[in-house]
């Protein structure tokens, strides 16, 4: 049995789970509404404020699916309450981000500034402070979009590992290489 699978998901005051005739979970909360399509064979079963994922064999497929799907439900019933949040930071000289609304431009160094259209279910800020590296902030109560949003945000300039410039997530180690050995 998978031991995350197995888990049941609590389901705070708020939240309402709805699962429809073709599979389908819709997750509505105070921070808005998610939707999940699983798999047939997955059973969705929802009792007094918990909700738990079955499966109906020990195949392959099932087992693999089984924590899979308990796991983005999870994920969803956290989205929906408190929401994600994930930090970038900009580490280089001149390197700047602003956004207007959606709107993130993003100054990394090359020829012209980068405009990248932030999806509308996910909020965007910046912040620049004196002597600090500039900083993105995305938030947002899907996981999965949050999280590609923001590798595609690093992807337009990853860090590079010997001056340890480009965009990085807040808190990410980036193993440094030493430089050309000294001429004789």
């Amino acid at each position: 049995m998978s031991r995350i699978g197995k888990k049941p998901v609590e389901i705070p005051s708020g939240v309402t789970i709805n699962v429809t005739p073709t599979n389908e979970i819709i997750v509505k909360g105070p921070k808005g509404e998610l939707r999940q399509s699983v798999d047939r064979d997955i059973m969705i079963d929802i009792k007094e404020g918990t909700l738990e994922v079955g499966r109906p064999t020990d195949q392959i497929r099932h087992r693999a699916m089984h924590g899979l799907y308990r796991s983005l439900v999870a994920n969803m019933v956290k989205g929906v309450t408190d929401g994600f949040v994930r930090k970038l930071e900009l580490v280089g000289v001149g390197y700047k981000a602003v956004n207007q609304g959606n709107i993130l431009d993003l100054a990394l160094g090359y020829s012209h500034n980068i405009i990248f259209e932030i999806p509308k279910e996910l909020k965007v800020s910046t912040e620049t402070l004196k002597g600090s590296n500039p900083k993105i902030t995305l938030e947002g109560s899907d996981k999965q979009l949050l999280g590609a949003v923001a590798a595609k945000i690093r992807s337009l300039r990853k860090p590079e590992p010997y001056k340890g410039k480009g965009v990085k997530y807040e808190g990410e180690y980036i193993r440094r290489k030493a430089g050309k050995a000294a001429g004789k």
